[in-house]
């Protein structure tokens, strides 16, 4: 597939610069750091979000390189030291990442991702690794509520017109099929990525015509087995609809060809698809389908179906690529360990007067714990590196807020979240096809319980910490004065 030849090596906020260049002079540069990408909140209230962007990220660090157009340009910045800028000429990522898989169901203070890398290296990469998985998470978040709202009704992504920026059409495009989507109308996305581009005809069409019988007619004739006819260019009930059957019935029919559609992109879109459906079953045209669009989301899409729509799919636009009644996902890049020249790790903590901005310490694994009668998953459950579940034993579950609500399980599964991504600098992942992830995706959201994927009030998800992990974080907060 075609990539985006563009060098991002400079898409970094400044003071990731001053920073490098700090701990360059001061012989911090090769102290190994410890940093987890996580987020607080899940969009729009819901119960979870999904992890999306990875493979943007393993691409980053593959060709994350300083060509001497950049050494030149921070040269002139005035800011940098020459040691420092001959240090960049040969800057290549050296560490360990380790993530979750795109298309995984995440909670918050979970880390869906950690680095493990020189400070300078760990440092440096926090604002491509942040602008690519929280954007790229927030649409596929977007975008699986849209699609399990639609109740197994096909969605397709139709925002590339009203998408903030390139990256934001053909990467979210990218995110929203991963999420579930069955496509996209961005071309370019299907080029670079595979998700499949698809799309029917404008009103421009129609009007381009002398009347909209022959634009249909026109179109039936030029794409026979994928004829989707836009009918409210003028009237849907009393043109649009008697023209599409009329159309179909003199092109496609004497063809053998019965599967077509129709597209409604205004006005009471239950009301005009029960009747629009009336007439083409009246026609004999019972499997003539019939799509809405127009400025969707979640809850249109919930109350059209509930109200009796007579809808078959659906494109969404604007509300899904931008996700426009939430559009930041707040992922966040924080230390959280450090090692001595010895090899030690040595946990740190941000301690907040906002306990919800307090971070979980040390280098850490996240485990994913499920029922086995059920095969549901019950709780997130994270340790420390070392920390291993033994399945045959019992284990205790606490809720880190309020540590005395404990539950004790048994007959489970335990299943590490992160999986390694790259080793001393060195891929060691080999990322899935685009319709793997979308599997992937649809197979773990299918383990939630429905009560998590509530859009209203759902059931809170339990993210623990092991009781290691707790006391190591208890006492450096103590040490810190904060309790």
């Amino acid at each position: 597939m075609k990539k985006n030849p563009m060098n991002y090596t400079l898409l970094c906020d400044f003071y990731e610069l001053t920073m490098a260049n700090g701990y360059f002079q001061t012989g911090m540069a090769d102290q190994i750091c410890y940093f987890d990408v996580f987020f607080r909140t899940v969009p729009d209230g819901g119960g979870f979000a999904i992890a999306a962007g990875l493979e943007q990220v393993i691409e980053y660090i593959e060709n994350l390189r300083f060509d001497e157009e950049d050494i030149d340009f921070l040269r002139s910045k005035g800011t940098f030291s020459e040691d420092f800028l001959s240090y960049l000429k040969g800057f290549r990522f050296t560490g360990d990442i380790w993530a979750v898989p795109e298309g995984t169901p995440i909670f918050p203070g979970e880390p869906f991702m950690t680095v493990r890398a020189p400070a300078i290296e760990a440092q440096y990469i926090e604002t491509y690794l942040l602008l690519t998985l929280n954007h790229q998470s927030l649409i596929a978040t977007k975008s699986n509520r849209i699609v399990r709202a639609a109740d197994g009704r096909p969605v397709s992504e139709f925002g590339s017109r009203r998408a903030q920026g390139t990256d934001g059409a053909v990467l979210g495009a990218r995110a929203a099929y991963i999420a579930g989507c069955v496509g996209t109308a961005c071309t370019l996305a299907d080029q670079m990525y595979g998700s499949p581009a698809g799309g029917t005809m404008a009103h421009s069409w129609v009007q381009m015509f002398p009347d909209e019988y022959t634009a249909f007619k026109t179109y039936c004739e030029l794409y026979p087995h994928s004829a989707t006819l836009l009918v409210d260019t003028y009237n849907v009930l009393k043109s649009g609809v008697p023209n599409a059957i009329r159309a179909f019935k003199e092109v496609l029919l004497p063809q053998g060809i019965t599967k077509c559609a129709i597209r409604l992109d205004s006005g009471d879109l239950t009301y005009l698809s029960r009747k629009a459906r009336k007439m083409l079953d009246a026609a004999g045209l019972t499997e003539c389908s019939i799509v809405a669009s127009n400025s969707l989301d979640e809850y249109i899409i919930r109350d059209l179906l509930l109200q009796g729509a007579q809808i078959d799919s659906f494109g969404v636009g604007e509300r899904l690529i931008t996700s426009k009644s939430e559009p930041v996902f707040g992922g966040v890049y924080k230390l959280a360990a450090v090692e001595d020249k010895q090899g030690n790790i040595i946990p740190k903590i941000k301690v907040s007067e906002n306990a919800a901005k307090i971070t979980n310490p040390h280098f850490k694994k996240v485990y994913r714990i499920f029922e086995n009668e059920t095969g549901k998953a019950m709780a997130d459950l994270i340790c420390v590196h070392d920390e291993v579940i033994d399945p045959s034993k019992p284990l205790e579950l606490f809720d880190p807020e309020a540590t005395w609500k404990r539950k004790t399980v048994t007959d489970f599964t335990a299943v590490e979240l992160l999986v390694p991504i790259f080793q001393g600098g060195k891929l060691v992942y080999q990322s899935p096809s685009i319709t793997e992830m979308r599997a992937y995706c649809a197979a773990q959201i299918d383990l939630q319980w429905d009560e998590v994927k509530r859009f209203e009030n759902p059931h809170n998800y339990y993210v623990d910490l092991s009781q290691k992990l707790w006391d190591i974080k208890h006492e450096l907060l103590k040490q810190a004065g904060h309790i």
